[in-house]
């Protein structure tokens, strides 16, 4: 069992080159261990409700990470500074392959922050919207890393609770690893965390997540996996509706339509597994994430003859980062011009006697 570990840490600057450097004699408690990492900042990536990410190097590390800053207009919100360093201290006790690795944080300029691995490679949420739904060879691959992903986190009494498609990052060798753990139940601090309230996002919430019964559990992630695995397949959700109400509804009374109704060639084990894993009622479903992985494993041998690991290997990413002339247009700006005065000068060569 894991307690609340309280250290002391001492208010980190930012010196004149934007990097945190040693700190200062204002003491603070963090209820995470602080990181002991200088970190310059870079380009801003991407901006939330609470925080913003940047890029960011260390000479500590090998390459560069993503630094998640929380927004000073609510860093004196105590609710939300304390789920930010509980996000924090969930993650620095997760140590897997298929979950975001975590490099430590503290303060910096009184903005709490934290260091967390760089997954450039677009999400399973980029995916599906490129290319509809992916092949049954890789859902397989792909939900058994998540499977072993949850287990990982249910070992150390932690659910997920937000598992879905744009929560589920690409690695350049087609691997999935599973990130925000903004909202995750931890069991082991559960004074601190929400109970009695609905959280989640509605299209991938299980039963009892949608009536805050007080039961949610690692089967709640298998429910959201099934829902995951589902619209893989199929290129949907398994409900959709007008508003969350007609959703929520769905998700407390409703079948999902069949896979192979829908065209989907999908085997029966594989349907029979996901329609467990979306059973209304918790006991129902696979007795826990491993069980998932070792149903999805035992198949991927059984029809492809590879392990996981051979096959992941065969899989490209289904969304990759973006070249430099898709990141940056202007580049084919100045191609285009360049080629327009290449074939101008040609055409005036060409008319001279």
């Amino acid at each position: 069992m894991f307690g609340c570990r309280i250290y002391t840490w001492r208010v980190g600057r930012r010196n004149s080159q934007g990097s945190l450097r040693g700190p200062s004699m204002v003491s603070r408690k963090l209820r995470f261990l602080p990181s002991k990492a200088t970190f310059r900042l870079g380009d801003r990536l991407g901006m939330g409700r609470v925080g913003v990410v940047y890029l960011a190097e260390s000479p500590d590390l090998d390459g560069p990470v993503a630094i998640k800053l929380l927004h000073p207009s609510v860093s004196g919100d105590a609710k939300i500074v304390e789920r930010f360093e509980r996000e924090v201290h969930i993650l620095e006790r997760l140590n897997h392959p298929n979950i975001m690795r975590h490099y430590g944080g503290g303060i910096l300029d009184g903005q709490y922050y934290y260091a967390m691995q760089l997954l450039d490679h677009g999400t399973l949420k980029d995916g599906l919207v490129q290319h509809g739904r992916l092949s049954r060879k890789q859902v397989v691959v792909l939900s058994a890393q998540i499977a072993g992903a949850l287990q990982h986190a249910h070992n150390h009494g932690i659910i997920h609770r937000d598992l879905k498609p744009s929560n589920l990052f690409f690695e350049k060798d087609g691997s999935l690893v599973l990130g925000d753990f903004g909202i995750a139940f931890d069991t082991n601090d559960a004074d601190i965390t929400d109970q009695g309230m609905t959280v989640g996002t509605y299209a991938y919430m299980s039963p009892e997540q949608i009536r805050a019964d007080g039961t949610v559990s690692g089967k709640s992630d298998l429910y959201s996996l099934g829902c995951v695995m589902y619209e893989m397949l199929t290129g949907h959700r398994p409900f959709a509706g007008a508003n969350f109400a007609q959703i929520w509804d769905q998700h407390l009374h409703a079948e999902p339509l069949e896979l192979r109704t829908q065209g989907v060639e999908c085997p029966e084990w594989l349907e029979e597994l996901i329609f467990s894993m979306l059973s209304k009622d918790s006991g129902d479903r696979p007795f826990s994430a491993r069980a998932v992985q070792g149903i999805l494993r035992h198949h991927m041998w059984e029809e492809f003859g590879e392990t996981t690991q051979e096959i992941t290997a065969q899989l490209l990413p289904v969304q990759v980062r973006l070249q430099p002339s898709q990141a940056n247009p202007r580049m084919w700006v100045l191609w285009c011009v360049l080629a327009a005065v290449v074939i101008g000068v040609t055409w005036v060569c060409l008319q001279q006697p």
